[in-house]
């Protein structure tokens, strides 16, 4: 089959490892090649693999790329007569209203019937293309900016709905590995067809026009209008059906379901749902990678091996040496090639390739639950006592890849009723980038990385831990910035030196009371949503609290251990230690707050001056917006603003501010 070739690494590529046309390992531009291939039907698990992402806690952004990956098209397969042959050429389309436009066909070079039906006057220049086009990537090849080029085979078609012949060429834009390989070009409602029709001066038809054409028109009834000269540009949208025949008039939504319902009634067109998601190509010529398990037998042909003689190991070798043939430098070693068939026990040759990366990082978080298991992958109750996961923290950079070959992976193995969920990730959270000081992506070039060995050595493993997790919202890529370090590095220390301070067994005192509650929940839910940074400025406010105190209590001090130590570990257990415990502090339950305890009986309601601050006061909470906005006339500083002008509006929010709106 025709895959993506690296030429520098030797080996093909999924269309997912190629990005912008280039290797996404060397950078390397691929180029298409047809070499022996091993697949896997992802394509069978299209439409679960769509469905299902809306059970996942995912980013929409990931989920939305997925969908687009996939790529989900409903419409029709069309079968065109292709004139002195008994051949048809089938091709898909979403817009079947369009079909009295077809002008003309487009085949992939590289579609089985192009050599067949092209005559021979044509034959030196459709093969010359054809061997051009192989050069090309499918990026290149598709790029909406490129000129847009194609050979005429001289073979016609027949248009099913009207009879009429139309040409056959072949173009690269097509793709073989997308639909069928063959497209009817309409090019007045095609942007690349209305380009190559231009270039090639090929008849345009409209077929479609907008209702504002039709009311411009002499006559109202679209049945009647004339559209019979050569449109001004394409348009891809929907309107109102024209030049279609019995089928004028009609609606595009119309139009669709009736001229697919004519065509299938003939027998030759048929509702159908295509995917842009393309079947993954599963093998590498690459000596490392996990060598597939199968054999090449003369008269029993593929054979896998039995359990017993799993698992198939690499050969040992010195070195090896990529062929440049297509084949894997497997090839070459002889001894290991050349084995016994495990049906009939002639000789045979094992399979050469082997397989991608993916193959473990599929389903490698199944092998951390059991990974002494010599027998099978994982212990089933191990795997309904864990799975699924439930929160996977990772770049978006494996929206189409990793992520979606393990869902992939997964589905199979539940099907299988090896797994217990048909999902492995219910939660997916992206992580942000730290940048280098210099606010770029880090890199020795640029001289701007961090390394994490010297900020351990001169501030500690939680000054380094807790700092990361203090920058900003886990999804924000933000700079390294030392300054801010060296800040959480002194509260840790002010944190320490509060431990040094006499712990009593004294109550505390209500105000205290309260803020330690509030601290607990924060800290518990702001933990629980990721929300780290607002956690650890929550923590650093209750710790200003107690500075103020000459000797803790023990009531106020032991909770705040509790919260701080899975953010600063180190320091949780010295702490804890100092505190008279014996076990470790992850042994301790987290603490519970009371509900009542974290509501405020005072609000302070800061007051505005044309949206500018000018006083604060506090108010009971609850307070009604008119109690506030008097209250607010007489904070302080404020009658003095108020002196002498007049109030235009007054703007109160409950529990939160005043706004005075002066003329």
């Amino acid at each position: 089959m025709p895959i993506n070739f690296c030429p520098s690494c030797k080996t093909g590529l999924a269309n997912e490892e190629v990005k912008d046309g280039h290797c996404d390992r060397c950078g390397t531009k691929v180029v298409r090649k047809r070499i022996r291939q091993w697949v896997l039907k992802i394509t069978a698990y299209a439409e679960r693999l769509l469905n299902d992402l809306d059970e996942l806690d995912w980013p929409e952004p990931i989920k939305l790329m997925q969908r687009n990956w996939i790529g989900k098209s409903e419409g029709a397969s069309v079968n065109f007569a292709i004139e002195g042959f008994d051949e048809f050429l089938e091709v898909f389309t979403t817009r079947p209203d369009t079909l009295f436009g077809a002008t003309y066909m487009v085949l992939a070079p590289e579609h089985p019937l192009v050599l067949k039906i092209t005559k021979p006057s044509q034959r030196r220049a459709v093969e010359a293309y054809m061997e051009e086009a192989a050069s090309k990537s499918d990026l290149e090849r598709t790029d909406l900016a490129k000129d847009k080029t194609g050979v005429f085979t001289g073979a016609y078609a027949i248009n099913p709905v009207n009879g009429e012949r139309i040409p056959i060429w072949i173009s690269d834009y097509v793709l073989i590995s997308y639909g069928t390989g063959a497209i009817m070009a309409v090019p007045a409602h095609d942007s690349r067809d209305w380009d190559f029709a231009k270039k090639y001066s090929l008849p345009i038809v409209q077929v479609v026009a907008q209702p504002e054409e039709i009311a411009a028109s002499e006559s109202s009834d679209p049945a009647s209008c004339d559209f019979t000269r050569e449109p001004e540009s394409y348009f891809d949208g929907d309107g109102i059906a024209v030049n279609s025949g019995q089928f004028n008039g009609l609606t595009t939504a119309e139009f669709k379901e009736r001229v697919v319902a004519w065509l299938e009634e003939r027998g030759v067109a048929k509702k159908t749902v295509n995917y842009k998601l393309r079947d993954w190509l599963f093998s590498r010529q690459r000596y490392w990678g996990e060598p597939i398990p199968v054999v090449h037998c003369k008269k029993c042909g593929i054979v896998a091996l039995p359990e017993e003689s799993l698992p198939l190991t690499l050969p040992e070798v010195k070195s090896y040496v990529p062929t440049g043939t297509g084949e894997s430098p497997l090839a070459a070693i002889t001894d290991w090639v050349n084995t016994i068939c495990p049906q009939c026990g002639g000789p045979a040759t094992r399979e050469t390739n082997t397989m991608p990366q993916w193959a473990g990082s599929c389903w490698y978080f199944l092998r951390y639950l059991d990974p002494e298991n010599s027998e099978i992958f994982a212990e089933r109750s191990k795997i309904d006592y864990w799975m699924p996961v439930d929160l996977y923290v990772g770049g978006a950079e494996h929206a189409v890849l990793h992520l979606l070959y393990s869902r992939f992976w997964h589905k199979v193995l539940y099907d299988l009723g090896l797994v217990n969920t048909d999902e492995p990730f219910m939660r997916l959270v992206n992580q942000g980038m730290i940048l280098g000081e210099d606010n770029q992506k880090m890199s020795k070039s640029r001289g701007n990385v961090i390394n994490p060995d010297d900020i351990i050595e001169n501030y500690g493993a939680d000054s380094m831990r807790m700092y990361e997790m203090f920058m900003g919202p886990l999804e924000v890529s933000k700079p390294w910035s030392t300054a801010g370090l060296v800040g959480v590095s002194r509260f840790l220390e002010r944190v320490w030196a509060l431990s040094e301070r006499p712990i009593v067994e004294t109550p505390l005192n209500a105000r205290l009371e309260k803020l330690l509650h509030k601290t607990i929940k924060k800290v518990t839910e702001d933990t629980a949503s990721l929300n780290f940074n607002t956690a650890i400025s929550q923590m650093m406010i209750y710790s200003n609290e107690l500075a103020k105190l000459k000797s803790i209590p023990r009531a106020g001090w032991e909770p705040f251990v509790l919260l701080i130590a899975p953010y600063a570990p180190h320091l949780g257990e010295e702490l804890w230690e100092k505190l008279g415990h014996k076990e470790s502090v992850s042994k301790a339950a987290w603490p519970i707050y009371q509900e009542e305890l974290t509501h405020d009986e005072e609000k302070e309601i800061v007051v505005q001056i044309n949206g500018r601050v000018r006083s604060k006061f506090l108010a009971p909470a609850g307070t009604a917006q008119d109690k506030l906005i008097e209250m607010a006339k007489h904070a302080e500083k404020i009658s003095s603003w108020l002196e002498g002008k007049e109030i235009a509006k007054a703007i109160a929010v409950q529990d939160k501010l005043v706004n005075f709106v002066l003329k």
